[in-house]
């Protein structure tokens, strides 16, 4: 099978974590407690059974953690969450310049892939929120001070001047923006994820800081607005038209501009692209809640191939109905099937699993595909 971050919700790896913060948001929207006793048993179990290695994707639940404990108050996860800023800061490792090295989990989790001398635009969600929203919770100035060095560092290097638009990483070996690509996802965590960064400030923000910061979230909304396709997505490169529409960093780019329409960044000229967009993702959203057309984990390439290779066949995870049919047998001339054990094996490959079987991509029939 796949590692087990691809198995629903119980992992602690970065897709659960953005979710759980997307649960938290909108019970603090909705001002209730819909989700409250499902958190506090995600971490309690999570932290029973041994937490991973620390690394800035496995950072990003704790984004969720440190505001949920104002309703547990539990030392515990008080502590984590306090040690874990401070190793943020103190022992992550850092590239050329002091910048966070996009340290991720290892292959199955095991160990860490150090990706030395690397800054990723992802960097910016998955951690540096996190920090940030520690220093203004206990009045920690280095983790503050700390948080917007990285912000300015990753604009610095992975910003581009001529489109407005994020690169996916920038390495100081060789100080090159490695491909050269605009990545779909990738923009999406600073679409959105900026806005999320300087309302944690609550107005405290130095005004020359917030006013390069926004200058830079203006630019890659305006240069969105004029990439969005007829279906109110954006390609998963963004502009190459001839690369797939990818939903999972339209989303992020939606609610990044909903959001600056609400906090009076962006006029109303963006409610008609955020509509369009929201009614592109609804429409590729299933009767049984499986969202299509997301690309699986992507590192960073060197060519526009590498990103339009990434497969975005659904991964069906447990719970859903497809799961618990009895799969039906099938003779060798079952339409395209050549086709789909190719597709199955590419998406096993990208995923970095060693197995799949077709209930896991929504097909109810008896095919496997193993290395």
């Amino acid at each position: 099978g796949f590692f087990e971050r691809d198995f629903g919700i119980w992992e602690w790896e970065w897709p659960q974590g953005v979710g759980l913060y997307g649960m938290f948001k909108i019970m603090k929207s909705e001002q209730s407690d819909t989700y409250m006793k499902f958190l506090h048993k995600w971490f309690v179990d999570n932290m029973k059974k041994g937490l991973p290695s620390r690394n800035i994707n496995t950072t990003v639940p704790l984004l969720t953690l440190c505001d949920l404990n104002d309703s547990y108050q539990d030392p515990e996860f008080e502590k984590l969450c306090l040690d874990w800023a401070d190793w943020l800061v103190h022992d992550l490792p850092r590239t050329k310049e002091g910048g966070f090295q996009h340290v991720t989990s290892g292959d199955g989790g095991i160990g860490v892939s150090l990706n030395e001398n690397q800054m990723w635009i992802d960097t910016l969600f998955m951690a540096v929120l996190f920090l940030n929203r520690m220093g203004q919770k206990y009045e920690k100035e280095e983790w503050i001070n700390e948080s917007i060095r990285q912000v300015l560092m990753h604009i610095k290097y992975l910003y581009d001047k001529k489109t407005g638009l994020f690169y996916h990483g920038w390495t100081f070996d060789g100080n090159h923006n490695f491909g050269e690509i605009f990545w779909c996802r990738g923009n999406s965590w600073f679409t959105l994820g900026i806005l999320e960064y300087i309302e944690m400030f609550k107005g405290s923000l130095n005004p020359a800081v917030k006013t390069v910061i926004l200058d830079a979230y203006k630019a890659q909304a305006a240069a969105l607005k004029e990439l969005q396709s007829e279906s109110g997505l954006w390609h998963t490169i963004l502009d190459d038209p001839e690369s797939y529409e990818e939903v999972s960093g339209s989303a992020a780019i939606i609610a990044g501009i909903l959001k600056g329409i609400r906090m009076g960044i962006l006029d109303d000229s963006y409610r008609e692209c955020a509509e369009r967009g929201l009614r592109g993702i609804l429409d590729n959203i299933t009767e049984d809640g499986t969202v299509l057309n997301v690309s699986a984990g992507t590192g960073i390439g060197m060519n526009a191939e590498h990103y339009k290779n990434i497969m975005i066949l659904p991964i069906y995870t447990y719970g859903q109905p497809v799961l618990r049919k009895v799969a039906q047998d099938i003779t060798p001339d079952y339409p395209e099937l050549p086709k789909l054990i190719e597709d199955m094996f590419e998406t096993m490959y990208r995923s970095e699993g060693v197995g799949l079987a077709a209930p896991q991509i929504g097909k109810d029939i008896r095919v496997v595909v193993v290395t």
